[in-house]
């Protein structure tokens, strides 16, 4: 005669696996989040290598142009658009034919050939707003993920402007070159920006010196700015200068930077080591007070959204070499 399970016996199993599952499905969320940032930072690495391979064809100068080509958007579904050089596509949105520090992954796509490379894994593309305000959708812009340093290759924004247009030419302190880089294995040139709408990290040029069509920009090395992009806290606490202690999943979700370094490495960053490795406000401007002091157009509470930042001379001396200070 057979003999068939009990429903206590039953309910035992269901428990075991109920068991079994509460204790294996976080470590397989674990193991997912860790494989994710171990292909976070072979992305990394290939676009530093691929930024290197630039270098090389161009006199070890980084890129930086300011262009419109046709059918050159990243997104396959703008890539037959046609093609109005002063028009949809080039000078008004969406941008998707532009190619300027916007777009800055189309300056070394022929090294890449991948364009999900450029993507990271824990991110999502930004895409938000409504047409013609969603970057993906509308510009094939890759925002949300890794971004340039343009503080370290220089930028232009010369396509289509007046000679006089201000800030059109924008230099890197350092000179734009693999070879003015003092410590190239330390050196950031990609970064993540959590929680921004530009796919970059802007430089910030020093707008008491004048604002002309040329003008020498420097990065925005500021621990109290980059500690609220990284650290948990609201505007209120970044006014206040509380909280800011913990890294913030819904801002950064892997707990830190993922860094291409200018010698063509890679390295994780936790987000405290991340800002140890930034100058306080008042070592890098020499001023402290407000959120707003010491810049021009920005402050230490707004992410960033602009091409371009302002603030007063900052100390390019100190020991920082992260950000390529140190000389």
């Amino acid at each position: 005669m057979k003999r068939a399970f009990t429903l206590i016996e039953l309910l035992v199993v269901i428990a075991i696996i109920a068991i079994l599952a509460a204790i294996l499905f976080p470590v397989f969320a674990q193991a997912k989040a860790a494989a994710k940032k171990t292909a976070a930072l072979s992305n990394s690495k290939q676009i530093g290598l691929g930024i290197l391979m630039y270098t090389a064809d161009y006199d070890d100068t980084y890129p930086r142009n300011d262009d419109c080509y046709a059918n050159s958007s990243l997104n396959p579904a703008l890539a037959n658009n046609p093609f109005n050089p002063l028009g949809v596509g080039c000078t008004s949105a969406g941008f998707y034919n532009r190619v300027n520090a916007f777009a800055w992954q189309k300056w070394i796509m022929p090294y890449i050939k991948n364009e999900p490379i450029f993507e990271h894994p824990m991110r999502q593309k930004l895409d938000t707003g409504s047409a013609p305000n969603r970057q993906w959708s509308d510009s094939g812009q890759i925002v949300g993920g890794f971004a340039l340093n343009t503080a370290i290759t220089g930028q232009l924004d010369t396509y289509n402007r007046t000679p006089t247009f201000a800030r059109q030419i924008r230099n890197s302190w350092l000179g734009g070159t693999t070879t003015s880089i003092p410590s190239p294995s330390d050196t950031m040139i990609i970064g993540e920006i959590p929680n921004s709408n530009v796919p970059m990290i802007p430089g910030g040029s020093v707008d008491s010196q004048g604002i002309t069509p040329t003008v020498t920009i420097y990065p925005p090395a500021i621990r109290e700015f980059w500690r609220y992009k990284l650290m948990k806290g609201d505007i209120t606490d970044c006014v206040n200068g509380t909280n800011g202690t913990e890294p913030d999943s819904s801002k950064i979700a892997s707990g830190g930077v993922t860094v291409a370094h200018t010698d063509g490495s890679a390295k994780f960053y936790p987000a405290g080591k991340f800002l140890a490795k930034t100058p306080t406000k008042l070592e890098y401007l020499g001023v402290t007070g407000s959120p707003g002091a010491g810049w021009t157009f920005q402050n230490d509470c707004v992410f960033l959204s602009s091409g371009n930042l302002g603030f007063v001379q900052p100390n390019t001396t100190i020991n920082y070499p992260l950000w390529g200070l140190g000389q």
